[in-house]
């Protein structure tokens, strides 16, 4: 099982706690972690991916085992501590001001 930490807003509009668990299927990459996550929660299709490309939206970063996987290819694995649970994969919606 994969261990998914939520931002709030995300939590709200899935009506879920601060984490989920999800069944994916080895390899387990950036890809099938949004996949199996949009597949189980529907209304966060196009919240944290674009819905035609798939790519992570500007203000959407990704983290695990306190590194930032943002910029990392969706199709690499992740940690071998998150794709067995011990530790979250953790998306947070970034902030910007100016």
């Amino acid at each position: 099982m994969i261990r998914v930490q939520l931002p709030y807003h995300l939590r709200n509009l899935a009506s879920v706690g601060r984490e989920v668990t999800l069944e994916v299927d080895p390899p387990v990459t950036q890809r099938s972690i949004l996949d199996a996550l949009e597949k189980a929660y529907p209304m966060l299709s196009g919240t944290i991916r674009d819905h035609v490309t798939k790519k992570r939206r500007p203000f959407v970063r990704f983290f695990a085992c306190k590194m930032d996987l943002s910029d990392e290819s969706p199709d690499a694995p992740v940690p071998d501590q998150v794709a067995t649970g011990v530790e979250l994969y953790v998306v947070i919606g970034a902030i910007a001001g100016g």
